[in-house]
């Protein structure tokens, strides 16, 4: 599922389905199709994102607008909107930063740039501590991978199957999302290894869950590092956005078989850092500090781009190479935007607030969903959750059609989110959102899900 103009639509759903069918025809207002029309007009097709399913208007606060006036609060917001939109304080901190420095070149440094990067290197836990800015997720992965061949003299990555790491050639190639992978002509990066990811609740093992698996899914991990010999890094998301919770101690033996055969470990941290699981980082819930860890999206206060790579001391090892030359590397109005963002963060304690309000969503969804038929999963961490629409709960079947229906009435009650993996209901709401309007927000999803198992 992509996001354009604030509205979402799920994968592989067609541009005529019929839901969506229906709920155009229930807003037709000529505002939204004049405009809808002028993009598809104006913009390249691709794949989730263009020809779009609306308009916006307006963003503020976990709330967006369409240009008829229609109100929706959003939880998906492309991972950007951990402060909501229009944050007052980024706002003012941008509008001086313009009247300060608006620009720097390469080679030139500046103050606010240098305190984002040591920020940055503060938060990080263990000897995280060297940093590169880009402007987006994807080139800031693309950088951690070739500061990965500079530091180990080698070529491979492992990474996972169904993973989304960005759409330049390197970070598609690693990542694992057919949608990225394909309609290239010709090959992707070389020596780009896949296994299976993490799932407990659709085992790529054959295994019911981690009671009883061994940890199948890392014991792959350590046997494909060790029949290659010569990977350069395993890059990954700490939890997978679809939603989906690593089983206990599976970090913890990746990083060590990362260690005994030579690999570095990167996090990619774009969706899910920054306080979004109810910790600053991901992976401080399992335990392990990677060798680099990537950010972005949330990181630029849901309102300018920038991205960084945060790597080891010790890998600070390419100083004869060009390994991520951009024109913004040290731009100080979006290096403001993130310092600002990093200060609201921590000065109103959102991490701790998204563990919190996960909590409770999770365990109001768990009992208002308790037997229902079309619910095979209810899942997440802090502020990312999300409930899996299925058809069968013994095979775990994904009913996209009856997600996608679910959304729409989720749409039409105002509340805008994401279908991930063909039918999982991501909720991903701002760390700054109110408790009512939380509540308000699972009532919604309640009374649709129930409304479609009859």
């Amino acid at each position: 599922m992509k996001t354009q103009g604030g509205m979402t639509h799920t994968e592989g759903e067609s541009n005529t389905s019929d839901a969506r069918r229906a709920w155009t025809a229930r807003h037709p207002d000529a505002a939204t199709r004049d405009l809808l029309a002028r993009d598809a007009e104006a913009f390249l097709h691709q794949s989730l994102s263009s020809p779009c399913v609306s308009t916006i208007a307006r963003a503020e606060g976990i709330w967006i607008e369409d240009t008829a006036g229609r109100r929706y609060m959003d939880f998906h917001g492309n991972s950007v909107h951990h402060l909501g939109y229009g944050h007052p304080r980024v706002v003012a901190a941008i509008k001086a930063q313009l009247d300060d420095l608006s620009f720097s070149p390469r080679r030139f440094t500046n103050e606010v740039a240098v305190r984002l990067a040591e920020a940055l290197g503060a938060i990080a836990p263990g000897d995280l501590s060297k940093v590169l800015f880009t402007t987006g997720g994807s080139d800031a992965n693309e950088v951690a991978l070739r500061l990965a061949r500079a530091a180990t003299g080698r070529f491979k990555t492992l990474s996972f199957w169904d993973a989304f790491h960005g759409a330049g050639f390197g970070a598609a190639s690693v990542g694992g999302e057919a949608t990225f992978r394909s309609g290239i002509a010709g090959p992707l990066l070389p020596g780009a290894e896949h296994v299976a990811p993490f799932n407990c609740t659709r085992c790529a093992y054959g295994h019911p869950g981690p009671a009883s698996c061994g940890l199948a899914c890392a014991r792959m991990v350590d046997y494909v590092l060790e029949r290659e010999g010569d990977v350069a890094a395993v890059i990954a998301e700490p939890m997978r956005a679809v939603p989906v919770v690593p089983p206990p101690g599976y970090w913890r033996a990746v990083a060590e078989a990362c260690r005994r055969h030579g690999a570095l470990l990167i996090f990619d941290e774009i969706p899910t850092g920054l306080g979004k699981t109810g910790r600053m980082f991901a992976f401080e819930h399992d335990g392990v500090v990677p060798d680099m860890v990537t950010l972005g999206k949330a990181l630029g206060g849901g309102i300018l781009p920038i991205a960084a790579v945060v790597a080891r001391r010790d890998l600070d090892v390419a100083g004869d190479y060009a390994i991520g030359h951009y024109t913004h590397e040290k731009n100080p109005v979006t290096a403001r935007a993130a310092l600002e963002t990093l200060a609201v963060i921590a000065e109103e304690g959102l991490a701790d607030r998204a563990a919190e309000l996960g909590q409770r969503a999770l365990a109001r969804l768990a009992e208002a969903l308790d037997g229902v038929g079309i619910v095979g999963d209810i899942r997440g961490r802090g502020l990312m959750f999300g409930v899996e629409i299925v058809a069968d709960r013994e095979t775990r079947a994904p009913a996209r059609a009856a997600a996608e229906r679910i959304y729409y009435r989720c749409l039409d009650a105002g509340l805008s989110f994401k279908i991930s993996a063909g039918a999982v209901l991501t909720l991903s709401p701002p760390l700054v959102i109110g408790r009512e309007d939380l509540d308000r927000a699972l009532s919604i999803v309640v009374e649709a899900v129930r409304a479609e198992a009859g």
